[in-house]
């Protein structure tokens, strides 16, 4: 029931479609996606946000996730999930609370299953990346394609691998210190389009501020 109430609630919105940049066959439910945002063809989305010029690429799945502003998540990335309880007698669902796809459940055990992932702003998820419940990736991070991440990750890391690790460091950390103190990405456009023109030097950048 509760399936068909988010199919009927998705078709409802395809007109309104026409006029942000949500496409027509991504699915949402109880999300909030900012009017500058993207969520592109084949994406479910379900109970998160995005920010002002974030987007998230073609057949991705994410869940119990927000998102900040200019964050790119490529195609085919899968963020969040649910758990399972790996100290009990079984991982399987049909022992706790929650309803599950077979439909019983022998006990009632309270079990949190969702755990929220955040993901900071400004920061790059390449493609095929999975990330697990519940990891915070911070600003400025950058995720290499394909990899695995587990853990979390911090302001302007590079991280790669399966399972990841941090490869290096964007810039040095003065530099970090100033563009997490400047928090850009709140700015508004005007003060955006003034300083777009230093963009493409973070010294320059640095040196404006």
């Amino acid at each position: 029931m509760r399936r068909l109430l988010v199919l009927l609630k998705n078709i409802i919105s395809l007109p309104s479609r026409f006029f942000n940049h949500i496409a027509l066959f991504a699915i949402l439910q109880d999300t909030k996606v900012d009017k500058k945002a993207a969520i592109c063809s084949g994406v479910k989305f379900y109970r998160g946000e995005i920010g002002k010029y974030s987007y998230i690429g073609n057949n991705s799945f994410v869940i119990d996730t927000k998102i900040g502003n200019f964050t790119s998540v490529a195609p085919d990335c899968y963020i969040g999930g649910t758990s399972h309880p790996v100290e009990w007698v079984s991982t399987s669902p049909v022992f706790h609370k929650w309803e599950n796809i077979m439909k019983k459940n022998f006990a009632r055990h309270d079990f949190k299953i969702f755990q929220e992932t955040t993901i900071g702003n400004d920061v790059w998820i390449g493609n095929k990346v999975l990330i697990r419940a519940g990891v915070t990736i911070a600003d400025g991070a950058v995720i290499g394609m394909g990899s695995v991440v587990t853990k979390n990750v911090g302001p302007y890391e590079v991280w790669a691998g399966n399972p990841a690790r941090m490869i290096r460091k964007r810039f040095a950390e003065d530099t970090i210190e100033l563009l997490l103190e400047s928090k850009w990405w709140t700015w508004e456009d005007e003060k955006i389009e003034k300083k777009s023109n230093q963009f493409n030097s973070t010294e320059e950048f640095i040196r404006s501020l």
